[in-house]
């Protein structure tokens, strides 16, 4: 969706100052547009409660997008339906103590089908590192966050929180760039995170999807699954230091991401824990982490396990993944010092029509053997790790690399056309073209059709405005 299809053809009012803003605020009706002026605002606490409507949203935006600079303990709250903000920043030595931009007005007051687009929010730090707050609070339902520009979080807390409640809220976050977070050296420096674990058997299905995470190395979750039936695709996950981890929740979907590693240490892929999650079509190339970093990795859960806790993995569908030179490839049953007790493997998973191709480590690594697991129709180059095991065949794969850099199948490749078994739901590969009624092995079909989607760039992502990223 563009800020085209919000057509909006009321009045334009224009505020100057935060006193100036609440008060044309609560006079906006629907199709109007509040123009903040140009400069400096300096702890400046937005609350935006109007009311849109679907056709005649209600618009907050930048006299020119880039050019309205909030600092200090500047802050902005939605809590009202059908609102669009656009073009703000937040930039600086942030002295606030509450979360920057947050999806309601009050815990009574949520926000509805409104957005947050083309924004900014850099380096927006307290003095304190142990402080924490997040940068993005997503309450409500049918929310979006799109467009923007997420960078340099030093203190602890999530840079961006889908808080879940007893009914799906139905988010999108696409579209944004997440650019470098340092190591926090705790948890809580997740980029992403869907849900607490106190909620985690509850439906969120937010949909996280063509974003670009940029050497988000906060902690090891990237991004924090704890919640049930949400979508992460065609993502770029760019020399991050962690993992896409499903922490919490059951029956999500990773699918059609790119993890790159660039041979980075700590560089990971997908962690799997729970029941019925899918991890279809995505490609893993040179990264350089192990064990809960590994490129997927598959945990062992605790027997009668407390929602904070790790709960087996049960039926998970790994099909149609390209894992090319990771140092740690396929960890299956891990298990670590904490939890103690977590000696359930996983069980009843399907592996099937995966592409591995070995670098200097073994493939698959077995730590805790699985139960009723299903090898079927991969393909392997190098050594496995495993004695001979049907439905895991080891050959010369024949692939080449394109000009960015993603190993594909060539013409000649014995990934053509080798995929067993039904997989209706896997109708297209990680680049949007169709898979036919052969498909390849691996993530990428060997296909003369347009490829619509590859690695996110910058260009596609966060504001167009931003220029020093």
């Amino acid at each position: 969706m563009t800020l085209g299809d919000w057509a909006s053809h009321g009045a334009e009012y224009v505020a100057a100052n935060p006193v100036d803003f609440s008060r044309v605020q609560k006079a906006a009706k629907p199709g109007d547009v509040i123009v903040l002026k140009n400069g400096g605002w300096a702890d400046a606490n937005l609350l935006f409660t109007a009311q849109g409507t679907a056709d005649k949203p209600i618009k907050l935006r930048a006299e020119t997008p880039g050019q309205v600079i909030l600092t200090g303990n500047s802050r902005l709250r939605i809590g009202g339906q059908h609102l669009i903000v656009e073009g703000l920043w937040f930039k600086g030595a942030g002295e606030c103590k509450e979360d920057v931009i947050e999806f309601r007005a009050s815990s009574k007051q949520l926000a509805t089908n409104c957005r947050v687009t083309s924004c900014a929010i850099k380096d927006y730090n307290p003095p304190a590192k142990k402080q924490d707050y997040k940068w993005v609070s997503l309450y409500g339902v049918s929310n979006r966050v799109d467009h923007c520009y997420f960078s340099g979080k030093q203190h602890a807390g999530t840079t961006l929180v889908v808080w879940v409640d007893d009914e799906p809220n139905y988010h999108q976050i696409d579209h944004n760039h997440f650019g470098p977070r340092p190591r926090l050296g705790a948890n809580g420096g997740e980029t992403i995170r869907v849900g607490t674990s106190e909620v985690s058997m509850n439906n969120s299905r937010t949909t996280v999807e063509f974003n670009l995470f940029e050497k988000c190395n906060g902690e090891v979750e990237i991004v924090s699954n704890k919640s049930c039936e949400n979508t992460y695709r065609h993502n770029t996950f760019l020399s991050c230091e962690g993992a896409m981890t499903l922490r919490h929740g059951n029956r999500c979907l990773v699918e059609a991401n790119y993890f790159l590693g660039n041979r980075q240490k700590y560089t990971g892929g997908v962690r799997v824990i729970g029941e019925d999650h899918r991890v279809i079509n995505n490609y893993f190339a040179e990264l350089g982490g192990e064990e809960t970093r590994s490129a997927l990795t598959l945990m062992n859960g605790l027997p009668d396990s407390p929602l904070h806790g790790y709960f087996q993995v049960k039926r998970a569908v790994i099909a149609f993944n390209t894992f090319v030179d990771c140092k740690s490839t396929v960890l299956i049953g891990y298990v670590s010092d904490n939890p103690k007790g977590a000696n359930l493997p996983p069980l009843d998973c399907v592996f099937a029509n995966n592409l591995l191709i070995a670098g200097k480590t073994l493939l698959v690594k077995i730590q805790t053997p699985p139960v009723n697991w299903q090898w079927q129709g991969n393909i392997a180059q190098g050594a496995t790790g495993l004695p001979d095991t049907k439905g895991l065949l080891v050959q010369t794969v024949n692939v080449v690399k394109d000009k960015e850099g993603i190993y594909r199948p060539s013409v000649n490749s014995p990934v053509l056309d080798a995929a067993v078994g039904k997989f209706p739901d896997v109708d297209g590969d990680i680049d949007g073209q169709p898979r036919g009624s052969s498909p390849d092995v691996g993530c990428d079909e060997v296909s003369s059709a347009v490829s619509l989607i590859g690695p996110a760039k910058k260009a596609s992502v966060g504001p167009q405005w931003l220029k020093e990223r």
